[in-house]
């Protein structure tokens, strides 16, 4: 959950914590909001403008914020936005573009979290003694730059991967639909039905400890993602600072 990990950020100091939890607000909002815009865009270039139609090509956060998938995002550690909204017989090839469409939000938010990583790295390379003992103003601005960078990165990849779950009505339902042949996926789609109950259940777990063993597969993910993209920058700026 984010809250956890604020906590582990913070070093258990109230004001610290109090202030990360103020950034992670931007971070949240951007990443849905580029998950989201990222659909549209792809949509409107396979030859759909619904989402044009609606407003929906804009990074401005009040056209996609869901308040409650944002504050579920927070304190769950997965969220969502308004979904993007999608005619498939507007696109060339609706089967193969329905796949792009739905790619392109978990894209969006690795593409992110790469350039977060980036920028993490770039810091650490100037400053390798650190920012957990900063004796000036500068230094404690790049301590909370590193945090939110920090959480860019960690966030990017869940809402990544988590949407990548092929369980509708997330994204990776979507994509397997358009891998499967005409008659399963329809089949296979109907699901949907009984994601309202999956969900709610989802979310009483995360309040009993089950879903931490659950998403335990999710977290290793994400970590391997997260070392994968510190790692190659942390190894490019070697040598730099």
């Amino acid at each position: 959950m984010l809250l956890n990990f604020i906590e582990s950020l913070s070093g258990g100091d109230v004001k610290t914590a109090f202030i990360t939890l103020l950034l992670s607000v931007p971070v949240i909002l951007l990443a849905l909001t580029v998950h989201e815009c990222a659909h549209g865009y792809v949509a409107y270039l396979c030859g759909d403008s619904t989402a044009k139609a609606f407003g929906r090509l804009t990074l401005n956060p009040a056209k996609h914020l869901d308040p409650i998938g944002a504050l579920c995002m927070m304190l769950v550690g997965f969220g969502w936005a308004k979904p993007v909204p999608v005619n498939m017989r507007n696109l060339r090839k609706p089967k193969r573009d329905m796949v792009l469409v739905s790619l392109a939000g978990p894209v969006s938010n690795l593409l992110l979290a790469f350039i977060s990583a980036a920028g993490l790295e770039l810091i650490a390379a100037f400053n390798r003694d650190g920012f957990y003992i900063y004796d000036s103003k500068l230094d404690l601005l790049m301590f909370f730059a590193c945090q939110m960078l920090l959480m860019m990165v960690m966030l990017n990849i869940g809402l990544a991967l988590f949407n990548l779950i092929p369980l509708p009505p997330l994204d990776g339902s979507k994509i397997l639909a358009g891998l499967l042949p005409n008659h399963l996926a329809m089949r296979y789609l109907q699901i949907e039905r009984y994601t309202g109950h999956i969900f709610l259940a989802v979310m009483l777990l995360s309040f009993t400890g089950v879903l931490d063993v659950l998403l335990m597969p999710l977290d290793w993910a994400r970590g391997t993602v997260l070392n994968a993209f510190l790692g190659l920058f942390e190894f490019l700026f070697r040598g730099i600072g």
